[in-house]
């Protein structure tokens, strides 16, 4: 099987390797998780660290999970560490185990074990762990394949164009590459990775008994990626259209959707009162195969909020904070906080070859009175600079990142 090295991810987890915090990778299933942990263990091997060091087990592998207390893995676990040395432990998909958290914090507190886990629910790691560890962990998220990733994978592929090809396939790592609309397989098995999520990490976790509720509410926010909603406009346009569900189910249901990635909450900035607005957040699509499966995108259909969206996860693949930005009157697609507090401005459209067009995509950016990096990023093969704002390519800036 073809294997990529996710680099931010391995460098993380390099950078964090035996220090006494608990390094959990949180993200959608089967965006490869278990196979980065897997690399990485291999990769210790390579470095002189002996396999009697190391621990692995997947709490989806029948002959695992088949023990159901967590004191006999607790157990297991120590009986078979190597004494004088440290010792590394994979777990895959924790919140499998009925109380995982006290076989975490058991295992946690012995000086010669670095711990490592995944999981598929944020509600499960970032709320009952959060109180049991209280900072005693740091969080790795892992989407799909970005769109660069996607490019590294497939090489051997001479796409005539990169962001196109990466919008109408997957970047789910068994399927990358594949046209969803074209291959039976691939099609298969984003309908199957949906499902999954929905049944385990959703319906059962939460109890819902009306799933076509559930559904329609998924439907919506995926077809309108990108675009600012809240739980009261999704409530009155559905019942527009004859279905009548009230904005408190449909905000549990976002969250939902949200703890198990399927989306992304992206909340709005002020630029001009420099603060965080806490109504009409966008979302985004972990995965735009997924949003195919949905909701049966024709092949033009909506490729702005599209780029929008692989421009939205390559952002956040690069680090630091993201928000769609509200400059006076204008909106920016996003503004981004470095770690080193500097802030960046995005618009994002697939072409500014039309004069108005242009015109429309530079004001919002010219709005903003400051002097930091203002970038507008399109499909047009030319580039250039006006008034302080960069035009680049969509394509060139993915790959240069």
């Amino acid at each position: 099987m073809n294997l990529l090295r996710r680099e931010n991810i391995m460098d993380l987890l390099s950078s964090s390797k035996d220090k006494p915090v608990i390094k959990v990778l949180t993200g959608v299933r089967r965006s490869g998780k278990s196979t980065t942990l897997k690399m990485f263990a291999d990769e210790l091997v390579k470095s002189g660290i002996g396999k009697r060091q190391i621990q692995q087990y997947n709490f989806e592998d029948p002959k695992i999970n088949a023990i159901t207390n967590w004191r006999e893995h607790y157990d297991i676990a120590i009986s078979n560490l190597a004494n004088g040395k440290m010792n590394y432990i994979f777990i895959d998909e924790i919140q499998e185990l009925n109380e995982f958290q006290k076989l975490l914090n058991g295992l946690q507190i012995i000086e010669n074990i670095d711990l490592y886990i995944t999981g598929s629910n944020a509600r499960l790691l970032s709320g009952e762990l959060a109180t049991l560890l209280s900072g005693r962990y740091i969080t790795i998220n892992v989407t799909p394949f970005s769109c660069k990733e996607f490019f590294e994978f497939n090489k051997k592929n001479k796409y005539k164009n990169l962001v196109e090809s990466y919008i109408f396939s997957s970047g789910f790592p068994v399927i990358a590459g594949e046209e969803i609309q074209d291959s039976d397989f691939a099609n298969a098995y984003i309908k199957n990775i949906y499902s999954t999520v929905l049944e385990k990490d959703i319906f059962q976790r939460l109890e819902i008994r009306d799933k076509r509720d559930f559904q329609n509410i998924a439907k919506f926010v995926f077809a309108n990626i990108g675009s600012p909603l809240s739980p009261n406009n999704i409530s009155n346009k559905l019942a527009s259209n004859g279905i009548k569900i009230n904005n408190k189910t449909v905000e549990r249901y976002i969250k939902a959707l949200i703890d198990s990635y399927l989306i992304y909450e992206v909340s709005r900035f002020d630029i001009k009162g420099k603060k965080q607005l806490a109504t009409q957040e966008k979302y985004y699509a972990v995965d735009l195969g997924i949003r195919r499966h949905l909701i049966g995108q024709k092949r033009r259909d909506d490729i702005g909020h599209c780029l929008e969206n692989v421009v939205y996860f390559e952002l956040l693949r690069r680090g630091g904070k993201i928000w769609t930005g509200k400059a006076q009157e204008s909106e920016i697609d996003f503004v981004v906080q470095k770690h080193s507090g500097e802030m960046e401005y995005y618009q994002v459209a697939y072409t500014a070859k039309e004069e108005a067009t242009l015109a429309r995509e530079l004001n919002p950016l010219k709005k903003i009175k400051d002097n930091y990096k203002k970038i507008l990023l399109t499909t047009d093969e030319f580039e250039f600079n006006n008034e302080g704002i960069e035009l680049l390519n969509l394509e060139k800036w993915v790959l240069n990142g």
